[in-house]
């Protein structure tokens, strides 16, 4: 397995015309943490890790990658040196089972097209690949379910396990809990406590109790830059980030 890699921002900024979406961000992610990236509605914070992703060209600073600088490098070939992002909105293959869904994230890892999903559908190494993943996260009994059919709960599991197919050295979870109810986000946070430390988790979320709960250190974005950084007590104590963000119980606003 991969060892976690860490993450450094430097001077990072974004803009669409005259709006900065990030504005000359400066932030370390240690190898091996889960560093939550939280904010207000409009704070920046799916631009940001689009960025990190790969899928938006910076319009000036740097992306490290364990010291590399990966600026230049488009989505696929950050995934190759162990970058994986989960979306805010579930994208899977919705017509393919869930061991298929896998199974083509194995293959893609190394190196083959999704065009050959066929193959991928009946090669027994992928297929066992995918089945370990699959019950890594519990959905070792839902293998043969079409992706469609399965709840929303299990969507983000399935697309968790998307995502750790690859391997990843770092894993970017965009609201991993959104739209869960509360027995399906405590399963989605027993499964990331599970695999915290096996590698680097940047996780941006809206449920302070998921926050909270996960978080070794805490960021929180304000129009585009980083108001405070420190651990869930350090983020609760705050008077800036209360201000900006959590409610004076140290509960998240929703303005």
């Amino acid at each position: 397995m991969a060892e976690p890699a860490g993450l450094s921002l430097r001077h990072l900024t974004k803009s669409f015309g005259a709006l900065t979406a990030t504005d000359d961000l400066s932030l370390e992610v240690r190898p091996g943490e889960v560093h939550a990236i939280i904010g207000p509605n409009g704070a920046g914070k799916t631009t940001l890790i689009a960025q990190i992703a790969g899928e938006l060209t910076p319009s000036a600073g740097d992306i490290y990658l364990d010291g590399e600088c990966v600026t230049p490098l488009a989505g696929p070939e950050r995934s190759l040196r162990g970058i994986a992002r989960s979306f805010q909105i579930t994208c899977l293959c919705h017509r393919f089972s869930a061991l298929t869904n896998v199974a083509l994230a194995v293959q893609a890892h190394s190196g083959h097209s999704f065009r050959f999903w066929r193959a991928a559908a009946r090669d027994v190494a992928l297929q066992a690949a995918a089945s370990e993943v699959l019950a890594r996260v519990g959905l070792a009994e839902r293998a043969q379910v079409m992706a469609g059919h399965l709840a929303h709960g299990e969507q983000r599991q399935l697309e968790l396990a998307v995502a750790l197919a690859t391997r990843p050295r770092l894993l970017v979870l965009d609201e991993p809990m959104a739209g869960m109810g509360k027995e399906d986000s405590a399963r989605m946070i027993a499964l990331l406590k599970q695999i915290r430390g096996t590698c680097t988790i940047v996780l941006v979320e809206h449920d302070m109790d998921a926050v909270f709960a996960l978080a070794d250190r805490v960021s929180v974005l304000v129009y585009g830059r980083c108001i405070a950084t420190g651990t869930p007590q350090h983020i609760r104590a705050n008077a800036e980030v209360r201000h900006a963000y959590l409610g004076d119980d140290g509960e998240v606003t929703h303005d």
